[in-house]
């Protein structure tokens, strides 16, 4: 069965730096193969993203980039392109326009009737240079920070120092529990938004598995950005704690996955687990044979505390002779997809 592909939709105002971050991604795949919609024709220069000229329809590039330009009212028809059975994207990335709606983004993406892609987040892009200025004649700015899964603050060397820490203080006042990236040119570590393919993978449109997650294959990056919290059981999950664990997730918490393990009546098979900020996924799985009953997560983020996070899931786990409470597993149905 073919790995749902993420859809990461990056905002921002204009001149913010979300064609220079796509550019960054695109240069810095490692394999990856990227899926870009730019939901604006007119205001985006295409070219920047190494593509002649503007599109409206899917492109096969030498950088493994599949690229299109399109009307925000065709994203689901320009999803069903880069997301099929034969489909090689690893990972498709939206570049909103700089005058557009979040919100409205994120409701089409999580709206979509292609089952091949799930939401991967809202990345907004700050312009650290002009954010003050453009607020005040464009006050739904604040919203837009406000509903940011992660935020890159970009052109930080263009704030002074002394004022830096009372810039950052007034972005995390709009967001407070966002990862928070600053960084010059957009250059932010691709392994904070999506996984790098694995070097041994036989099939280029796989995931990075958790198996190599855990080994931590994708932490060997120079300046890395990110911090990975690895956490593995063999004793099952209390499933109510694991609910408020992932309903009131550490600030500079961006991504969980990996596979729950519960160990209750009617609940006894595996639980793959997919967020990205507040957005929860968990899928009901079997074990295969000779296949260990535990848990194993990874927590990845920027700016949070790991040691906090770590603490965390280890109150989710289970004690020894206690008894599922028989309403344990209510609190994740809401997030419980296929069941």
């Amino acid at each position: 069965m073919k790995k749902q592909i993420p859809v990461i939709v990056v905002a921002g105002f204009l001149g913010s730096g979300k064609t220079t971050l796509l550019n960054h991604l695109l240069h810095n795949n490692n394999g990856v193969r990227i899926g870009v919609i730019v939901n604006d024709f007119g205001a985006v220069n295409i070219d920047s993203m190494m593509v002649a000229g503007q599109v409206d329809s899917t492109l096969a590039l030498t950088n493994g980039c599949l690229c299109c330009a399109v009307d925000v009212s065709d994203l689901d028809e320009m999803l069903d392109k880069l997301a099929h059975r034969q489909s090689g994207v690893d990972v498709i990335v939206i570049e909103a326009s700089g005058l557009a709606e979040p919100r409205t983004m994120i409701r089409l993406v999580l709206g979509s009737e292609n089952s091949l892609v799930e939401y991967g987040g809202l990345v907004v892009v700050v312009d650290g240079a002009n954010f003050r200025e453009t607020r005040q004649s464009h006050p739904e700015l604040d919203q837009h920070v406000a509903l940011a899964d992660l935020l890159i603050v970009n052109k930080t060397d263009c704030i002074d120092a002394a004022e830096r820490e009372a810039f950052t203080d007034m972005i995390r006042g709009l967001n407070a529990r966002a990862p928070m990236v600053e960084t010059t040119h957009s250059h932010v570590d691709p392994a904070l938004l999506f996984d790098f393919a694995a070097s041994s993978q036989p099939s280029p449109g796989e995931q990075l598995s958790l198996d190599d997650l855990l080994r931590g294959e994708h932490h060997d990056h120079t300046h890395t950005q990110y911090e990975a919290v690895d956490f593995v059981s063999d004793i099952a999950l209390d499933a109510r704690a694991v609910t408020r664990f992932l309903e009131n997730q550490p600030a500079g918490v961006y991504r969980i996955k990996g596979y729950l393990n519960f160990e209750i009546p009617g609940y006894t098979g595996k639980f793959e687990v997919q967020t990205v900020g507040d957005h929860v996924r968990i899928s009901p799985l079997r074990w295969k044979a000779g296949e260990p009953r535990i848990t194993q997560l990874v927590v990845i983020g920027t700016g949070m505390d790991s040691v906090a996070v770590g603490e965390a899931l280890r109150e989710c786990v289970r004690g020894v002779g206690v008894e599922p409470h028989p309403d344990a597993m209510l609190g994740l149905h809401r997030y419980t997809v296929g069941a």
